[in-house]
This record gives structure tokens, sequence and C-alpha cells, in this order.
């Protein structure tokens, strides 16, 4: 059964494509995703090289514990350990780069321009825990080209302002008006890009 509500339905990311103006990521922006991604592996060379280490060592007590001398009988009780271990820091690796390689990712998904208004609304019943309510960019027919939850306390206020939009449907809005709103600022520190999870799109197929 469908649930009613009073706004209309939105686009989906194949019309979206077809029926808004678009334009691709400009150098300088991917290359602040692609600096995060460069501070993101300098952070996770270290679980790297630690998983490394461990599945050595897992190795290693493996083949001596199969010393047919029984000189080193026991260590292949030792050696899951040690597999473990270098099992946790490859996830460890693995989770620190997923949030960077996805925006780098995203960076080559088209930026969309609209001529139409920006909404804020309260939460819902829909609404995950921390958000406050949701931001969405509409088209001069008051459809909903995307909508994102917004992060904080309290509740955002029900208004809708006319403006000159560019947005991305992972990354939020990108300009209002022609003004930066800070998503890829360009002198952004290089271990922050993709730190945060962006707003994930609020898609009505």
């Amino acid at each position: 059964m469908a649930i009613p509500t009073p706004f209309p339905p939105g686009l989906s990311p194949r019309e979206r494509r077809q029926l808004l103006a678009m334009r691709s990521w400009s150098r300088r922006e991917r290359a602040v995703v692609v600096r995060g991604l460069w501070g993101r592996i300098a952070i996770a060379a270290e679980p790297a090289v630690l998983a490394c280490l461990f599945a050595v060592l897992t190795i290693a007590m493996l083949r001596m514990a199969a010393d047919p001398t029984g000189a080193h009988a026991g260590l292949q009780l030792l050696a899951p350990v040690f597999g473990l271990g270098a099992l946790g820091f490859v996830v460890y690796a693995v989770l620190l780069l997923r949030a960077p390689l996805r925006a780098l990712r995203e960076t080559y998904q088209p930026i969309f321009i609209v001529d139409g208004y920006i909404r804020t609304r309260g939460r819902d019943d829909l609404s995950p825990r921390g958000h406050n309510g949701y931001v969405a960019v509409l088209l001069p027919d008051r459809r909903i080209a995307c909508e994102w939850p917004s992060l904080g306390e309290g509740d955002l206020p029900a208004q809708t302002i006319p403006a000159l939009v560019e947005f991305s449907e992972f990354g939020g809005i990108h300009t209002i008006d022609g003004r930066p709103t800070g998503i890829v600022p360009p002198d952004f520190a290089n271990i922050g890009v993709g730190s945060n999870r962006p707003p994930g799109s609020r898609r009505v197929p």
C-alpha cells in the first residue's frame, strides 16, 4: 500500500540524465578528491604492512609446525591467531579506502545544473538518527530533482528559495547561484576527502 505524501515524486537517475543539463567534473574538482585518496592511502599503508607481516608469520608458523622432528609442535595452534590478525588489518585498510575510492568513482558521474529551487524540510518517520531533515533541489515545476538527508540537531525549517544549483547525486549541492558550498573546496586537507559519508541521495524511481 502506497504511503500518501504531500511532495510530488522525484526524478529517477535515468530521468535526471535525460532531462537535466549536465557537465563533467573539472580537473581541479577531481584533483581535490584524488589528493584525498592519496592521503587516505598513506594512512592505510600501516595496516596493510602489518597485514603482510602477520600473514608471513602465519605461514612461517604453519611450516615450522609441519617439521617431522616435532621440535615446533604446537605452533599450529598459534598460527590462526596471527592469521586472524592479518585478516583484521586487511579489513581495516579496505574500510579506510572505501569512502575515498567511492568518492573518486563518483567524479566520473555528471554534475547536474538546475535553475529552480532549493527546499529544506524537517525530519519525518524515515529520517535516520542524527539527521535533522532533508535538502532537495527542485525543478521549476517543483518536481524533486534530487534530495539528501541532512546531518544536525533539531529540525530544518520548511522553506523553498529560488536558486541556480549545481549538484551531484553522491556529493550533494556543489554551488548555489555560482557560490561554492564547500563540497569540494580547493584547499581541503588531503585526508579530509571521503572521511565523512556524503549524503545518500533519496531517489524516487
